[in-house]
């Protein structure tokens, strides 16, 4: 049998979607953000977002028509050892568990997935069964950008409209300020005390055009480790 690979755009509708990224710190101090431009309020909170070691991401936002739900621990460049990461996320009826490691990506997901993925006469075979692919290049290497920290900070901070002020106010209990990119329809709360790192960011719009995600847990230990058993995305290319 021969398994045919899709192209899967899942990791780009995310990365498009999380156009602004981050969360927030706990000190009381003021970090003056609140005085500073909308540009400079961005600029100060993509700076504190790529010198973190760690992130929780989690939310729900429409892409495209599509809902897609996101539950990331990313690792960052000063973390320990290479960057990486773990989660799941959802698009439309597709459901993916990840994980990037040691240049590896692994990824598990719903029947939907494999079938989209491989097609329907191997979905059966490979279900419930991680595949293995480089981290760099391959049929999965999209997969492993979505829990890489820098490359999130780095490709969703820089891609956005006008920006204007959104005032003050408190996001889960600690002050923030707010940038909103009016061609997007978002706005991005960033952290008016301690570390300005961004707290979330809110798609406007009612029912299924809105969303919210949320970052926190900046910096807190990580710890996983890849599958015990899985397969190399190589062997299912080259079987008959």
């Amino acid at each position: 049998m021969r398994f045919r690979f899709a192209f899967i755009s899942t990791p780009a509708l995310v990365l498009t979607v999380i156009v602004l990224a981050g969360c927030g710190s706990s000190t009381s101090d003021s970090n003056s953000v609140a005085s500073k431009t909308p540009a400079q309020i961005l600029d100060a909170a993509k700076s504190a977002a790529a010198g973190a070691a760690t992130v929780h991401v989690a939310g729900s936002i429409l892409s495209q028509g599509e809902p897609i739900s996101l539950d990331m621990e990313l690792v960052g460049i000063s973390g320990v050892g290479d960057n990486g990461g773990r989660g799941h996320l959802t698009l439309g009826g597709l459901g993916v568990k990840l994980i990037a490691i040691d240049k590896a990506v692994y990824v598990k997901g719903n029947d939907a997935f494999y079938t989209h993925f491989a097609g329907a006469k191997a979905a059966h075979l490979l279900r419930g069964k991680w595949l293995k692919g480089s981290a760099e290049h391959g049929p999965l290497a999209a997969f492993a950008s979505l829990v890489d920290l820098s490359k999130v900070i780095d490709s969703t901070l820089q891609d956005h409209g006008p920006l204007s002020s959104a005032g003050t106010t408190t996001v889960n209990g600690q002050k923030a300020v707010g940038v909103t990119d009016r061609a997007k329809d978002g706005t991005l709360y960033v952290a008016a005390t301690g570390v300005p790192y961004p707290l979330e960011i809110v798609k406007s719009g009612r029912g299924t055009s809105a969303g919210k995600l949320v970052f926190d847990r900046w910096n807190a230990p990580v710890t996983f480790s890849p599958p015990t058993a899985s397969i190399n995305v190589k062997q299912l290319q080259n079987a008959r």
